[in-house]
């Protein structure tokens, strides 16, 4: 069970990413309605003896497969369109923190704060720790407070970059001379892993992102250490 469960994707821990679990769900629940739906007719053309050699045309059939497909996109549609609106959504946040990108570790600052400002690299593998993960860890974690509306605004120092965390639902790009910028909220502490998801060259897939979520009692303590 522990092997299976490394490799899948975390649990969602921010409101955006349960939404996009439901919105999966939903849509896989239409795709495999219509695929049974399908196969049983195509199963019942094939070995039914039933001809019309006079049958031109159906015009109810006609109405009811052009509509029913209407239909089911509209229920695909409408979920969508609300969640992509949400993923642009940026709510009076609570803390601002700027990530930059760079050939290949990520730099930190943290804009409400002065003097808090970090490099975070990949862990080499002979550094680990029990229970750290191989290409996953970092020398310095993000330390973010939960249940707090966050905005993080990401750049790139030299090529294109891109911020992933996949617990969180978010996914920003990291363009040089640029900045973007996003908004989660964690429910619950713990650890969350994510990557530069954008082929920014050889080392790309050596630049992982880790946040450690923490009651705010022990991020303004974490705060006053720094």
């Amino acid at each position: 069970m522990a092997t299976w469960s490394t490799m899948m994707l975390q649990d969602a821990n921010s409101p955006l990413m349960e939404q996009l679990s439901f919105f999966h769900d939903h849509s896989m629940m239409i795709l495999a309605i219509i695929t049974v739906m399908v196969g049983y007719l195509m199963l019942t053309m094939f070995f039914n003896k039933l001809i019309n050699r006079y049958l031109l045309e159906g015009q109810t059939i006609e109405l009811i497969w052009t509509i029913l497909p209407a239909v089911t996109l509209i229920f695909i549609a409408l979920p969508s369109l609300r969640l992509l609106y949400l993923m642009d959504e940026i709510s009076s946040p609570s803390l601002t923190i700027k990530s930059i990108g760079h050939q290949w570790y990520w730099s930190y600052e943290y804009s409400d704060f002065s003097n808090i400002e970090f490099d975070s690299y990949m862990k080499p593998t002979a550094e680990l720790e029990e229970q750290e993960f191989r290409l996953l860890d970092v020398d310095n974690r993000i330390i973010l407070p939960m249940n707090t509306q966050i905005r993080v605004l990401v750049t790139a120092a030299d090529v294109l970059h891109s911020w992933a965390m996949p617990s969180l639902g978010i996914k920003i790009d990291a363009t040089p001379g640029r900045i973007n910028q996003g908004s989660f909220m964690m429910m619950r502490p713990g650890l969350m892993y994510g990557q530069c998801s954008e082929i920014c060259g050889a080392n790309h897939s050596f630049m992982p992102i880790v946040i450690e979520s923490i009651s705010m009692n022990h991020f303004i303590n974490w705060l006053n250490s720094n």
